[in-house]
């Protein structure tokens, strides 16, 4: 009989950014590729990502292209890397077919509007990140947006009870 495969699942981290979804108002969500070297992918595995201070931008490549790149994402080094190591806060391409990359692009026009990373974590053994389109919130927006929690919970919680 076969041995089964570990689960990738809970080997493998999730790196959440959960800062974004309290500074930003997320309107629509996009799941890409990343493009990494060899010892950047290693310290994915090992969890050293930081997406806190994470955007992306839309920009012409050579040719008339538009292209996504992530910026100052910071990727921690591999120890055993030696010295093959990548740089910290490398701009790096992002992978997604071209009506995607256009139709992000044209949501960028919108002012006010940025694109945050959410989310990096392996599928099929490949790096992925999702992608957040969002606004803004001013101050009172996330005082609101707490509020609103909070009353959810407390509503579950008497709910429960009364159970």
């Amino acid at each position: 009989m076969a041995k089964k495969k570990p689960n990738p699942s809970k080997s493998e981290p999730t790196i959440e950014n959960r800062r974004a979804r309290h500074d930003y108002t997320i309107a629509e969500t996009l799941e890409v590729g990343v493009a990494l070297r060899g010892t950047e992918v290693k310290s994915v595995r090992a969890g050293r990502v930081s997406l806190n201070e994470g955007f992306v931008m839309a920009s012409a490549q050579p040719g008339g292209a538009v292209g996504l790149t992530l910026h100052q994402v910071s990727i921690g080094e591999y120890a055993p890397g030696g010295s093959q190591q990548h740089r910290l806060d490398r701009v790096r391409m992002l992978l997604a077919h071209r009506r995607e990359i256009v139709r992000l692009a044209r949501q960028l026009e919108v002012k006010g509007a940025t694109i945050v990373p959410l989310k990096l974590y392996f599928k099929g053994g490949r790096v992925k990140i999702l992608l957040g389109i969002g606004t803004g919130r001013a101050e009172y927006d996330k005082r609101r947006a707490i509020a609103e929690r909070e009353s959810k919970r407390e509503l579950q919680r008497l709910m429960s009870r009364r159970r």
